[in-house]
């Protein structure tokens, strides 16, 4: 994929994510949407271009899912891409226009786009060792799929989507509206059971998953699950 291409995604898919925040809200004074906007904008270019030359297989593989998804998957991903859009829309709304919760501290929405950018990292991080990273739960068998046991593989068996769990919360209070909370904890219940459900299927499709999964016994968070 072209720099040029890269750029041009990158530019329809901020384009795209100012008209969710800021279409609903009405206005454009809104310092914290803005910084959400722009540590989201700047994670999104970055990765696009590092790894167009570090993996660009793993970008491929990303942009176009190859066979085997599993049908439960996209189902789930159906579900949170509306989530995913409802949350940021609910954020809109709330901090532009009806007020219905927008009574975050500004100190805690700093915190909130903290662990939002954190989140960030933790993915650059798992994409960054894991050529086999894909958007959708399937065995690359075309890929010569095997498990990934460094970076953050080492503590979780799944940071991507623990990142996820810390992530969205983060996003929510940085935007400042409370009632983001409720489309947030439907992401968080999708990503346990997408957890649950993959791992079930690692168990049994991937070689040496079992093996790994014995030694790194925490699926999300240590300690915990």
């Amino acid at each position: 994929m072209s720099t040029w291409t890269i750029l041009w995604k990158w530019f329809i898919m901020t384009l795209l994510f100012a008209v969710v925040l800021f279409g609903p809200a009405g206005r454009l004074d809104l310092p914290m949407v803005w910084a959400f906007l722009g540590v989201y904008s700047a994670y999104l270019l970055a990765f696009g271009l590092i790894m167009s030359k570090r993996d660009p297989a793993l970008l491929q593989e990303r942009r176009r899912a190859g066979p085997g998804t599993k049908k439960w998957d996209r189902f789930l991903l159906t579900i949170y891409g509306v989530l995913f859009f409802v949350t940021f829309i609910v954020a809109g709304l709330d901090v532009g226009r009806f007020h219905w919760s927008d009574t975050v501290p500004l100190e805690l929405q700093i915190v909130g786009l903290v662990v939002f950018a954190a989140s960030c990292g933790l993915v650059w991080w798992a994409t960054w060792v894991n050529t086999f990273y894909s958007r959708v739960v399937r065995i690359q068998q075309d890929r010569g799929h095997h498990v990934v046991m460094s970076g953050p593989y080492q503590y979780v068996r799944h940071p991507g989507y623990a990142a996820v769990l810390l992530g969205f919360p983060g996003a929510g209070l940085a935007l400042g509206s409370w009632w983001t909370m409720v489309p947030v904890v439907g992401i968080v219940l999708i990503f346990i059971v997408r957890t649950a459900f993959e791992d079930r299927t690692l168990h049994k499709e991937l070689e040496g998953y079992a093996e790994y999964a014995a030694k790194v016994r925490y699926r999300l968070l240590p300690g915990v699950w």
